[in-house]
């Protein structure tokens, strides 16, 4: 029990930006940051619906309200998972060779693409966060959109072929096993459970939103890239959340 717990310490302290006590890196226990990486998402979106009912609660104009809801997840996880839709935006919009994609995607430099792409990720997240604050929704969604995008981000980093050179996911994915994915696969349909017993029929299809919207961005990274990283597991999270947050919008 005491190595899970290591192995859910580390994963909160890489995945997260929320402060914890400190925990001393154990290369015994990185095979469980990736099953833990849900219970964090768990953790970041609880965090987010307590926001919108604090925010709500307090009676903050709608503007204000939607503006503070559209940048907290990224609050929450010290803009790593922005960081990492960034860079994959500008590589697989580039229109290179794959040699070249690669190379920009690990080009520590920002390119307009990755500009562009951000500017319209935090402009549809913005208009879905204001809609569900205008239409009074249920804002627990968010924790099944948390916990799914990070269930389908960790499932392709351990099934999918691995970018060569992404130190990162070659080292969370060593002495994983079947065990690992079925406890994933549990912890996703924890995730669908809960959307519905929290928010109803429009939970569900906000999580059902979430995992698909993560699924495929991860599939047409994969497919520009021939591979996955942490940086397209970042991409991935980012436009699941957003297509979470549309569909809990307009649900």
């Amino acid at each position: 029990m005491k190595r899970y717990r290591k192995g859910f310490y580390m994963s909160l302290g890489m995945f997260c930006a929320i402060p914890v006590r400190y925990r001393e890196w154990d290369d015994a226990c990185a095979n469980l940051m990736l099953p833990c990486f849900p219970l964090v998402g768990a953790i970041i979106g609880a965090l987010w619906w307590g926001a919108a009912e604090v925010l709500l609660f307090s009676g903050v104009h709608a503007v204000l309200a939607a503006a503070a809801l559209t940048v907290f997840p990224f609050l929450a996880t010290g803009f790593l998972h922005l960081d990492g839709y960034m860079d994959t935006s500008d590589a697989v919009l580039s229109r290179r060779s794959l040699e070249e994609r690669l190379r920009i995607l690990k080009d520590p430099g920002v390119g307009a693409f990755a500009v562009v792409m951000i500017a319209v990720l935090f402009l549809l997240q913005f208009a879905a966060a204001y809609a569900a604050v205008d239409g009074g929704k249920c804002f627990a969604a968010l924790i099944a959109v948390a916990v799914l995008s990070r269930c389908c981000a960790a499932m392709a980093l351990l099934c999918a072929k691995v970018i060569p050179g992404s130190g990162y996911a070659n080292a969370f994915r060593q002495k994983t096993g079947t065990a690992h994915k079925i406890w994933i696969l549990f912890l996703a349909v924890l995730g669908f459970a809960a959307a519905c017993l929290l928010a109803g029929v429009a939970g569900l299809i906000a999580a059902v939103c979430a995992a698909l919207g993560t699924i495929a961005a991860t599939a047409y990274a994969y497919r520009k890239l021939e591979g996955v990283s942490g940086d397209v597991a970042g991409y991935a999270i980012a436009l699941g959340e957003l297509c979470g947050l549309i569909a809990l919008a307009v649900a």
